[in-house]
């Protein structure tokens, strides 16, 4: 990673001050999707940010640069650009002879590059290691004290989620072989969630509002559920006990209605994470884009709805970390369903 300093005008979203019109939803995408770097702040009309490495493979050779090279997608690189519109917007693909102009012709490279969110993932990964590794070893040394300091605030998320989701959802004789997989994905959501809502590196991301890491959870979910399923959750999706045979036969109706839920379950969890987290995003930058639109407008139009956005956007980031752990919460307890009823004997 690279910090550099951006003394170019060519900025997608221009605060008030650089002369050029603020784009509000060019300014809320840019925060709310991935990136190849990382803009810090701007003061003036320099702009500060970590620029990401680029890895590319393309026709059988790598490639590695700093995404500094691409100027925020203004410019082009040994015939790669990041582009700018189309449903490859925002990825990188090949340019024609150098210029700016997309080879629609070619296939797209793979895209091996450190974005911002793989920071976030890698930090959040490290930070979950180094915290846990440190709580166990201080039981491990010390078994029969109290628990102090950052311990106390861990043991009893530890023992909710012990008890409360995973006991009472999967049961009293199979809950302490999914406990590890239940404790582990609720505070790596918990944890990105928080970190989300921290306006300074290597918080501010949206990471957990990534389509793409609550679609890989989801599946996590997905995949497991399956392979624990015993006979019988797969006798009550095929064959459903109770139903009436011509809700099965000629026409399979409920089988149909059990195999799709097996895939509407994931689904649900995906959109449900990813929704919550990116619209608490929307609607805090949307308060205070509010404050610079008018602001732009007439001065002071701006300083008065500063009044009402600022006590909401705070009012909003509070919700916020509430959101934060039922979102970690209900993910966790749906799955801890999931799982009950695949490993669920029959009566």
């Amino acid at each position: 990673m690279l910090l550099q300093i951006n003394t170019s005008q060519s900025v997608k979203a221009a605060p008030v001050g650089t002369g050029e019109d603020f784009d509000a939803g060019a300014m809320i995408i840019d925060h709310v999707i991935d990136a190849h770097e990382w803009h810090l702040f701007s003061i003036g009309d320099k702009h500060y940010s970590i620029y990401l490495p680029v890895i590319l493979y393309y026709n059988q050779n790598f490639y590695f640069f700093s995404s500094r090279r691409f100027d925020h997608g203004y410019k082009s690189y040994k015939g790669f650009k990041i582009e700018s519109e189309g449903p490859h917007k925002g990825k990188i693909v090949r340019t024609i002879d150098g210029t700016m102009k997309t080879d629609h012709d070619a296939s797209r490279p793979l895209d091996f590059s450190i974005t911002k969110h793989v920071v976030v993932l890698f930090f959040s990964i490290i930070m979950l290691i180094v915290i846990f590794l440190t709580i166990a070893k201080k039981y491990k040394r010390h078994p029969n004290e109290p628990p102090s300091g950052f311990q106390s605030l861990i043991e009893p998320l530890i023992i909710f989620i012990r008890d409360d989701v995973a006991k009472s959802a999967i049961g009293q004789e199979k809950f302490e072989k999914y406990t590890p997989y239940l404790l582990t994905l609720f505070f790596f959501i918990f944890f990105n969630n928080l970190l989300g809502l921290i306006p300074i590196f290597p918080g501010g991301a949206n990471f957990t509002g990534d389509i793409t890491v609550a679609m890989t959870l989801a599946l996590f979910t997905f995949i497991i559920t399956q392979i624990i399923g015993t006979k019988t959750y797969w006798v009550h999706i095929f064959n459903t006990p109770g139903v009436p045979w011509y809700m099965k036969f000629p026409i399979p109706l409920m089988p149909i209605i059990e195999v799709a839920s097996m895939f509407i379950k994931p689904f649900v969890l995906m959109v449900r994470l990813f929704a919550n987290i990116t619209a608490g995003h929307l609607i805090v930058l949307g308060f205070i884009s509010l404050i610079i639109i008018l602001g732009q407008i007439n001065m002071l139009i701006g300083y008065s709805i500063t009044i009402v956005s600022v006590p909401l956007a705070v009012f909003m980031s509070l919700v916020e970390l509430i959101v934060a752990f039922i979102q970690a919460y209900v993910f966790t307890l749906l799955t801890a369903l999931y799982f009950g009823v695949a490993v669920e004997e029959s009566h």
